[in-house]
């Protein structure tokens, strides 16, 4: 199978979209990733998958730390800015939680501590130990066949 392949296949699963976000000294760093999943009930664990070429490693290997934030159908921007899509998004408001930066209004977010990390091909998979979450009610920006979705987008199943 070619690369081209495997992306289509993979964007046949729909994903939500979060923001991880990490500071190191005075340096905050953020980038979008749709690779993101619980792992375990106790302990509480998340994993983020970062690519190998990714500026967001050095800062979460330096930190031990990282958050995530599961921003709400309102938020395409926010994920477009920290993707390197959108250049024009000046200013992020961050808002600090658990003296983590998190994306303000987004629908869930997670402190985490780096837990474990394994190299897994081309990316590094970090295990965070939640640390604490704050939840906030609305509906989730979706991710499919690459392309930006909204749950209202899709049908209801009964």
């Amino acid at each position: 199978m070619d690369d081209q392949t495997f992306r289509t296949a993979m964007g046949k699963f729909a994903t939500g979209v979060t923001v991880v976000t990490t500071q190191h000294g005075e340096d905050i760093h953020g980038m979008t990733a749709n690779a993101f999943m619980s792992v375990s009930l106790n302990p509480k664990l998340v994993l983020i998958s970062i690519d190998e070429n990714a500026t967001m490693l050095d800062f979460i290997n330096k930190s031990g730390k990282f958050a995530v934030s599961i921003l709400n159908e309102d938020q395409k921007d926010m994920s477009a800015y920290f993707a390197g899509q959108n250049k024009e998004l000046k200013e992020v408001n961050f808002k600090w939680f658990n003296d983590m930066p998190t994306i303000e209004g987004s629908l869930a977010s997670l402190t985490c501590e780096v837990y474990d990390s394994v190299i897994a091909g081309d990316h590094t998979l970090y295990i965070g130990k939640v640390t604490d979450i704050h939840t906030t009610k609305g509906d989730p920006l979706a991710f499919y066949e690459g392309k930006y979705r909204q749950i209202s987008d899709c049908a209801e199943v009964k």
